[in-house]
Order: structure tokens, then sequence, then C-alpha cells
């Protein structure tokens, strides 16, 4: 995987701080003592609760990790359980915030924990400064500054602690979240999906200075049309490139005085144009109270667009403890468990209260059906870190498929032999739906019956309770 080596020289730009009254509607706890935010532009207000402390890792602060050009900060998380050929996330603080902070005032860190992924937490520089996404050297691919840097970081991971090149994903919040959308533009080749919190489109910042401060963008006064801002992405993002683009999750709250709110609707524009997609939503649905989610899917059904607008929210996301981290690692695909494994237990058919079954053992070919939940083999499921669910049945171990690689209403869900297939992927979603990766169909209890041997399958989701499943 190509990455940048090129050395301009050292940028000796300062931070413009610029004092704002951040409105707050969402309760939260006192942060943490280390890295406290003072009163400055982009600046995470909330204060969510420290993480709890982890005995069993801690994070480990590496230096001459390649060329870097800014001197940034490099700190590494790599949880004690991680899984072989591991997946990379870059989690990019906001301003007045360092990678320490950022792992101690969000979930990420626990949810390495939890599913065996390594989080890369920079550290910009000067201390405490914003990241450069408004010079001219930081919005061209390759160019220079903070890009530069944060790219080295990438490879040395992959490097030195075995990384999976073709796994890595980005996050960030505020001046975090703005990065997140430039490194997604310049280097789409190098990850798979990100989810920018509180962020603004990719160039929308543009002042031509190191951390220059667009007051016209963070107040939401920047507007153009879907094709505009793709283009931009596209040139001068990374010119010529015709190659597969990340999927995009984006998260903004309504009463946000720092970043105006308008820039999600934006960010919306420019990333369906760029990954082909409509701009009028595939779905629409409130997972959580005051929590709209817009989903912009490409013709196969998946997701390639997802944004979440926080009724009442300031600037202060991903609240901790909130599960929207939860929701972003769930977004990239990062939740599959530790060292290749997954959740392994029975699935709950919720309104029913039966568990999903490979009837009478039968095996390959075999409809799946609901039955009263007895512990057995044929009802012991395992989420791999594919996003496969797998059965085991008379000694051979078996995935749940989508029989014929269909993406309509009514098409059987069965078991066949595994053969890493889209049709045979699954998401399990925190709103407690199971959706198709190919279809993006939800796993369906038909006719929303609950006696035994009911038929599972494919429809689309409609929010019922007859297509929410609890595993383990």
């Amino acid at each position: 995987m190509f990455r940048s080596r090129s050395l301009p020289s050292r940028l000796l730009g300062v931070v413009a701080a610029l004092a704002l009254a951040v409105g707050l509607s969402l309760q939260a706890a006192p942060r943490a003592a280390a890295d406290p935010p003072a009163t400055a532009a982009l600046q995470s207000v909330a204060t969510p609760p420290a993480a709890a402390p982890r005995a069993a890792a801690s994070l480990t602060q590496i230096t001459d990790f390649g060329t870097n050009p800014t001197g940034l900060l490099m700190h590494l998380y790599v949880p004690t359980a991680v899984r072989a050929d591991p997946p990379i996330l870059l989690a990019l603080h906001g301003c007045q915030g360092t990678g320490p902070y950022m792992y101690s005032s969000t979930d990420f860190g626990s949810l390495a924990d939890r599913y065996g992924f390594l989080v890369v937490y920079p550290s910009s520089n000067p201390a405490k400064s914003c990241w450069d996404v408004s010079s001219d050297q930081a919005l061209t691919r390759n160019g220079g500054s903070d890009p530069v840097g944060l790219m080295s970081m990438i490879t040395y991971t992959e490097q030195h602690y075995g990384g999976n090149a073709d796994a890595v994903y980005v996050t960030g919040e505020s001046s975090g979240g703005m990065m997140t959308n430039v490194l997604l533009a310049e280097y789409p080749e190098v990850f798979k999906a990100g989810a920018a919190f509180m962020g603004v489109p990719y160039y929308c910042f543009r002042t031509g200075s190191p951390r220059g401060w667009n007051g016209d963008c963070a107040q939401g006064k920047v507007a153009r049309t879907p094709q505009q801002w793709g283009g931009l992405v596209r040139n001068p993002g990374y010119p010529g490139y015709t190659g597969p683009r990340p999927r995009v999750q984006l998260w903004h709250g309504t009463a946000d005085t720092s970043v105006s709110h308008n820039n999600l609707g934006e960010e919306i524009k420019q990333w369906t144009d760029v990954l082909g997609v409509s701009q009028t939503p595939s779905a629409t649905d409130t997972p959580v109270a005051n929590w709209n989610r817009t989903r912009y899917n490409n013709g196969a059904g998946v997701t390639q667009v997802e944004a979440y607008s926080l009724a009442g929210a300031g600037h202060e996301l991903p609240v901790q403890g909130s599960a929207m981290a939860a929701h972003a690692v769930r977004f990239m695909g990062l939740d599959a468990g530790p060292s290749g494994g997954g959740t392994t237990g029975a699935l709950h058919a919720v309104a029913a209260g039966k568990c999903l079954t490979d009837a009478n053992n039968a095996g390959a070919g075999t409809q799946q059906q609901i039955f009263g939940c007895n512990g057995g083999a044929n009802q012991t499921w395992t989420r791999t870190a594919s996003n496969q669910l797998t059965v085991t049945v008379g000694g051979s171990t078996l995935c749940l498929d989508a029989n014929a690689k269909g993406t309509t209403d009514g098409t059987k869900v069965v078991v066949r032999s595994c053969n890493g297939q889209t049709n045979q992927q699954w998401r399990l979603n925190g709103n407690g739906t199971v959706t198709g990766v190919q279809s993006g169909l939800c796993l369906d209890v038909a006719g929303l019956a609950t006696a035994d041997g009911t038929p599972v399958q494919l429809w689309s989701c409609s929010g019922g309770r007859n297509q929410q499943w609890t595993l383990g």
C-alpha cells in the first residue's frame, strides 16, 4: 500500500483560538482531570467521565514512526486480547485535546478491548492545537502537514504491530472530525470507512494557511451543490483516482453552536455524490430517542453514507457511555470478537421469545426456523470476524446464507458451506436488527408469527419486533 514519504519544511503555524459559548443539552459528569479542555475553538465540552481503568493494557508512546513534517506525537493502544491480523482505527482528538485525552474520554479503547482491534491516538503539534485542515499542504494529497504524519503512523502500525492494511478506519471529533473527512478524501485506497463527529465537508475549512480559522464554514454559511462538493474530493482530493471509496458515517447535534449543524447536510451532499448514491435517504429511523438516522444505500442495498442528527445535542460528541462510539464501530465493521472470534450463543427472536434453529439438524440448504430455545448445537451461533453467523451441525460448520444470493423480500435464509461471499455476511445493528451485507434486508420471522417452525426470511427493514434479535 502506498504511503507518502515526502518531507516538506516543518510547519510552525500556531493555533487560532476562538472563544465560543457552547450550548449543551445532554447531561454528563465532569471529565477526567488529565488534559482538561480550555475554552477554545472546537473544544469538546460535554465533559463525559473518564473511561474505567484498564489494568491489562495501556497506551504506548511511539517515536520515530516515519515522515512527520509537523512533529505530531503518536500513542498506540494494543488490547490484551488483540485479534489476529488486527484492524487499525485512527482516533483523532478535537482542539485543546491530545491523543491520551481522546483515549480516556471516549469509548474507543474499551471497544478495542472487546473486539481486539488496534487504536492509534495521535496528538497535534503545537500541543492541544487543532488539526491542520485549512492549509493548501494539508488539503493536497501527499502535500505535507498533518496528514503525512498521520499516514506514517498507520504504516508503522502495519509494519511493527501486524496491523491489517486492508482494514484501516478513521474517526474523530470536532477538528478531528474535520480531519476524518480530509483523510477519507485524500487517501481513499487506505481507509475502508470512517466516522466523523461534528465535522465539516472536505475543503470547507480552507484558508490557505496552517490551522487557519474559517468562520463562515464553522457557522454553516458555506453551501455548495452535491456535484461541487464531490468535485473537490475528486480534485484536489485525489486527482485521477477511480478506485473504491470508503463508506462514511456522520454525526452532528442540532444545538451545536461551535460548528453549525448545517454542516451535516453539506457533508451528506458531498459523500453521497462521491459514493454515487441518491441524496434521498433509502431509510430513516430513530435507533435511540432523539437520534434521527438517515441511510443512503447503493443499488445492492449496502449503506454507503449514514448520518445521525441528534436533537438538542451540542458540541459534545461522542458522549462517553452513550453507545455513540459503539454505533460508529459497528458501522465500520470493527465489532467482531478478538482472535478472529465473536459472540457465541443462541440468536433469540425478540417478539417470539424463541431461537433461530437449524431444524432437525438438516444441514446445508435448509431454511432456518424458530423453535423454543433449548441450548442445542443447532441453536448455537457464532459471529465471526468476517461477519458470518455460523452453526456447527454434524461436525460441519455452516454459514447463515441468503439463498441464491437473493435481494428481494421473501428470500429464504438457509445454511450452506461458508464461502466468504457477501450473501453470508451479516450486521448486528444497535436497534436489534440483523441485516444482510449484500441485500441490506432484515432477518425476519415470517408473518409476525411466534409458533415453533415459523420460517425465517429476508424482508425490508420495518422496525417491527419480528425483526429484532439478540445474540448470546
